[in-house]
């Protein structure tokens, strides 16, 4: 039996690869047993409990990008944090420790390294973040899911997916999800969609669009996420959610989709073969662009700068996309061709093989 201890947080990007690589290893070693850490306030507070997993915690500690009060006593703090988690992994008996970025992987990094313990990290992004860029610098186990990766000794595994992605037959939940979202049977469906709290830009544009990709013979179902600023026009063929908590099925139901560039999403597309108009997220450290970079020179997607989804883009370049069933195809079979559906498998591989 071996005990891990996986390391990551904050977002949905670290916390879904991290739960789906924890999941594959019990299924393939059901008696190691799994420590997640973490912080209270990211999504892993909620997550890792409610999938029966052990959370340990501790402070949430942003690195200093300027000359503060904050990044005085960073230092001391983060020292603090490292020591009190080596004596966590000797009294727990961990004997690996596996990180996917955020507050809590860089701590856990330093830590395995002083316990000199086996170290595994997964990059999620194809820009690497600072803890991850830290970490590499630690170990050679070290799996991302987009080829060209910038970091040293990087083997491409793909993204650990959610075991109801990596499984998911969408032509046989077809039927059973344009029922649930009350779509018509015949029509091919655009799915548009800016993750949990939206993308103001992609509802504006998908919104004020709506009708003319209604005209085209295409249904919509708009997740417009928890902070939208359009209202349900009530148009036949057109579903306003806020969110779905069955995304299999709105992923079933898809076949073109309008989305953020996280690399989740492109992972869930391109693993489905869903062709899509990928619209980075324009803040940040503009990973999401590079996300998609892979998919869109294998031709299974379209990337849009922001500023540039306009109505008058989705007139002159994504209707005749929708009206063009042939080109659809081969974006769909392109965008397969860059995805895949094992990444949790093929990190839980690379981690193992390392011991």
């Amino acid at each position: 039996m071996t005990t891990w201890l996986l390391a990551g947080g904050g977002t949905a990007g670290h916390v879904n690869p991290l739960l789906a690589v924890a999941d594959t290893l019990l299924r393939r070693r059901p008696g190691d047993e799994i420590l997640v850490l973490g912080t209270r306030e990211g999504l892993e507070a909620r997550l890792v409990p409610a999938r029966g997993y052990e959370l340990i915690t501790i402070p949430r500690l942003p690195f200093p990008r300027r000359p503060n009060g904050a990044a005085l006593s960073f230092g001391p703090e983060f020292s603090r944090t490292v020591s009190n988690l080596g004596r966590t992994l000797l009294e727990r008996g961990v004997q690996g420790v596996v990180g996917f970025g955020g507050y809590a992987a860089a701590p856990a990094y330093l830590a395995a390294r002083r316990a000199h313990l086996p170290l595994a990290l997964h990059e999620a992004n194809a820009k690497p973040g600072m803890a991850n860029r830290l970490g590499s610098r630690l170990t050679r186990t070290v799996g991302v899911a987009f080829p060209g990766t910038p970091l040293r000794g990087a083997t491409v595994v793909g993204m650990p997916l959610r075991r109801e992605i990596e499984t998911l037959d969408r032509a046989a939940l077809r039927d059973e999800a344009l029922r649930h979202f009350g779509l018509d049977p015949v029509r091919p469906v655009l799915l548009a969609t800016g993750g949990s709290l939206g993308a103001r830009r992609i509802n504006a544009t998908v919104h004020e669009s709506a009708q003319a990709i209604l005209d085209a013979g295409w249904s919509i179902l708009h997740l417009v996420g928890g902070s939208a600023e359009v209202a349900d026009p009530g148009l036949p063929g057109y579903r306003m959610l806020e969110y779905s908590d069955r995304m299999e099925l709105a992923l079933s139901a898809a076949d073109f989709a309008v989305s953020r560039a996280g690399a989740a999403t492109v992972s869930e597309l391109t693993a489905l073969g869903i062709p899509a108009v990928y619209v980075p997220y324009p803040v940040g450290n503009g990973e999401q662009r590079f996300n998609a970079r892979g998919v869109v020179a294998a031709g299974g997607g379209v990337l849009v700068e922001d500023s540039r989804f306009l109505p008058a883009f989705v007139t002159g370049e994504v209707l005749p996309l929708l009206r063009d069933p042939a080109r659809r195809e081969a974006m769909a079979a392109a965008a397969a061709s860059s995805g895949s559906r094992d990444g949790a498998d093929r990190m839980v591989d690379l981690l193992l093989g390392a011991r």
